[in-house]
């Protein structure tokens, strides 16, 4: 029964998102800039990897948010090198797929990058970059899950749902958004209490990381052979403890990972043009969060 009823739920959530759209007409809240053009943080966003997410698509509200605090952002739109990273101060990747994968969700599911560019990006972190690294839901996960390994993080090629918190309000009352200096970001910010997010991943956090959104006892993880299509015989496992945002540092770098990646942006969906993502009910905090995320990765907080 929990199987049907958690299966419902994200199929519904499949049928209103079918046709996701970054919404065009996104203004930012943020009209305060922390940083000028002389100071301004370069943010490579990944256009490399057959990314579902990109900076004229689903993230363009996502630029929008950055460029209204002074970040400086601009396409990569190449292959992972020491050369390709080093003038950057964050690298962004939100959805990379691996070619076979584009057109075809369903196992198998390929890894996005090689052995030589997660060894490139390892060692860029390490000598004092900041990665932040989304993968949603199946197949994002298997496609990015080497390239958090390596740091630590294990992914789970699933479908997260809760179903005592369907609306996946993450909040400090409940305990389910930890204590963290994202929360509470620079004076001039208002402290982060709630955050909201749509479906996504669960993962495992290596031991020296510090998690930050965290599944209560009723989360569970759906893990088909088919992207969206949940038989009786789908494997399903509790994720109670596991998270969908964490961060690392590491080495002289840092590392934020989250297992969703609609909060940090803004769409519209289906033909009615369903809000989510920063612009959605119950995700009012969702744009300060991710702004305070950059605040932290840029080491300002």
């Amino acid at each position: 029964m929990v199987k049907l009823i958690c299966s419902f739920v994200i199929l519904f959530s499949f049928a209103v998102n079918a046709q996701q759209l970054g919404d065009d007409s996104f203004k930012p809240k943020n009209t305060t800039k922390t940083f000028s053009k002389a100071d301004s943080p370069i943010v490579l966003l990944d256009q490399a990897h057959h990314n579902f997410h990109t900076m004229d698509g689903r993230y363009q509200p996502f630029v929008r948010i950055l460029r209204s605090d002074g970040y400086s952002v601009k396409k990569n739109r190449v292959l992972f090198t020491a050369e390709s990273l080093a003038d950057a101060d964050i690298l962004v990747i939100s959805n990379a797929l691996d070619q076979k994968n584009v057109k075809n969700w369903n196992l198998p599911n390929y890894s996005a990058f090689s052995r030589a560019e997660i060894e490139a990006v390892y060692q860029w972190v390490k000598n004092g970059g900041s990665l932040f690294l989304i993968a949603d839901h199946m197949p994002f996960p298997r496609a990015a899950e080497n390239l958090a390994a390596i740091f630590g993080f294990q992914f789970n090629n699933g479908y997260v749902e809760d179903l005592k918190n369907k609306e996946q309000l993450f909040t400090v009352d409940k305990g389910t958004l930890l204590a963290h200096a994202i929360l509470n970001g620079l004076p001039r910010s208002k402290a982060i209490k709630s955050v909201k997010a749509f479906t996504g991943q669960a993962f495992l956090s290596p031991p020296n990381a510090q998690p930050l959104l965290v599944f209560g006892a009723s989360a569970v993880s759906l893990m088909p052979n088919k992207s969206w299509e949940f038989p009786d015989s789908t494997p399903e496992i509790s994720v109670k403890g596991w998270h969908q945002g964490a961060t690392l540092e590491f080495g002289q770098g840092r590392v934020v990972v989250f297992g969703e990646a609609a909060m940090f942006t803004a769409q519209v969906s289906g033909a009615m043009k369903r809000k989510m993502g920063v612009i959605a009910h119950g995700a009012e905090q969702n744009e300060r969060f991710l702004l305070n995320i950059m605040l932290w990765l840029s080491k300002s907080i």
